[in-house]
């Protein structure tokens, strides 16, 4: 499952040919993804304007002129790509089956027509529509919280959401409530980077008074750190994401934890191997040495 710097990736990849551009038509090759489209789609948003292009969380925005905008989740294999109709050619290939060709925008630009095509062979994702003024009641976005790199993220508003909480801070990390499109990878890595053990009580980085202790600022820097270095490097190309430009993402070479069982530590001096265990569910990576 993409996460939030592969979402962002793609949102960056297909900013410069969606925004101020006008939908002349959208192409529905089936009436469902992972959920129905929905109803009357093609018609709402035929002739909008698109304003921009945004992000919350782990979800596509496109913000359509009359305050519409598409959500649009990638699900486990989605990707768009990018077509060019005035040099006839695929300039950003993603697959070229297709029979996985599902949702089409045919956009008209100053420059000339285009297409940005939704490809998705295993069908997990799903596009929504939802007004823009209303994006807080979107029932997937009601309840998250701050965005990982925005300014309401901060060490002061870890504390007060992680005191008194007996849940390993991994499992607290990964709650959507507490930040938003946080994933598993980037919560090893960020973990590793502040040197904080995946299995520590949540509550064990905060003051019995409330306040940050110094692990809990060394963490925040993390996450956001981890973050911002994904973006720049195009996310992690695991199993099925690639860019809109058709390139893989490459912070997958920098990981220092995550997937590296068995492996020395990177810490400069630890003489820790990386381990593995499982959390609720899901592979945890870690250093036993270092992460205390």
């Amino acid at each position: 499952m993409p996460e939030l710097p592969e979402v962002e990736t793609v949102r960056r990849g297909l900013a410069p040919a969606m925004e101020d551009a006008v939908v002349s038509k959208l192409e529905l090759n089936r009436p469902d993804l992972r959920f129905p489209l929905p109803e009357n789609f093609a018609d709402r948003v035929k002739e909008r304007r698109i304003v921009s292009l945004g992000r919350r969380a782990k979800y596509l925005l496109i913000d359509l002129e009359d305050d519409l905008t598409v959500i649009s989740h990638l699900g486990m294999s989605g990707s768009f790509r990018i077509e060019d109709n005035t040099l006839g050619e695929f300039h950003h290939p993603r697959s070229k089956d297709s029979k996985h060709d599902h949702v089409v925008f045919h956009l008209t630009k100053e420059s000339g027509p285009l297409r940005v095509i939704y490809n998705d062979p295993r069908r997990f994702g799903f596009m929504h529509l939802w007004k823009r003024s209303e994006l807080d009641l979107y029932p997937a976005f009601a309840d998250l919280g701050p965005e990982p790199t925005g300014n309401a993220l901060n060490a002061d508003y870890l504390a007060a959401r992680l005191a008194g909480k007996s849940q390993p801070l991994k499992g607290a990390l990964l709650d959507q409530t507490v930040i938003a499109g946080l994933g598993n990878i980037y919560v090893c890595e960020a973990l590793w980077r502040s040197h904080l053990s995946p299995k520590r009580a949540a509550g064990g980085v905060v003051t019995k008074t409330g306040r940050p202790k110094k692990e809990l600022f060394a963490l925040h820097e993390a996450i956001r750190n981890v973050i911002s270095d994904a973006i720049a490097a195009g996310g992690s190309s695991l199993r099925d994401h690639i860019q809109t430009d058709g390139s893989l993402g490459y912070f997958q070479h920098s990981f220092s934890v995550y997937d590296r069982e068995g492996g020395a530590c990177r810490t400069p001096g630890c003489s820790g191997t990386v381990a593995r265990i499982t959390q609720a569910g899901r592979s945890t990576f870690y250093c036993p040495v270092c992460q205390k």
